[in-house]
């Protein structure tokens, strides 16, 4: 029989939460840097952004934050660019909801930049819910079937 000499198996590192609540100080851009927002994750730690600068980069989320810090769709990150390739970017930093809005106010992201929006970013606000996939049939055209 192996001796355990480890500190413990996954159910030690699962039960780490880093403090994630408290508040932490707001990260800016510096020059090698550009704020994005996630349009889809790819799997294999890496995810599709689209930058503040209009280009749409293939992201990749570094060791540190690879299973730590979970990216959905629609999350504001903040990457690094590259010098040799300008179609790929590494996550340095995503911004929790409150500090998005933070970014917006400063003037830091464009106004028609949308916040927490998810996979639905691409949908009109106007949308009334008509067209919700949904046809109304009568009594009538029910018994013609």
């Amino acid at each position: 029989m192996p001796k355990n000499k480890g500190k413990g198996g996954k159910n030690r590192k699962r039960g780490k939460n880093e403090a994630d609540d408290e508040k932490r100080e707001l990260v800016f851009k510096e020059d090698g840097q550009e704020y994005a927002q996630v349009l889809r994750m790819l799997g294999n730690g890496r995810c599709e952004a689209t930058c503040i600068d209009g280009t749409k980069r293939l992201c990749h989320i570094r060791g540190k934050m690879h299973k730590k810090v979970w990216i959905a769709a629609g999350d504001i990150i903040l990457v690094g660019l590259r010098d040799y390739q300008d179609d790929k970017a590494d996550v340095i930093l995503k911004y929790m909801p409150d500090e998005a809005r933070l970014l917006k106010a400063y003037g830091e992201l464009p106004e028609n930049t949308r916040l927490n929006e998810g996979i639905a970013a691409g949908l009109d606000e106007e949308d009334d819910g008509a067209g919700d996939g949904y046809i109304d049939f009568e009594d009538e055209d029910i018994d013609k079937i």
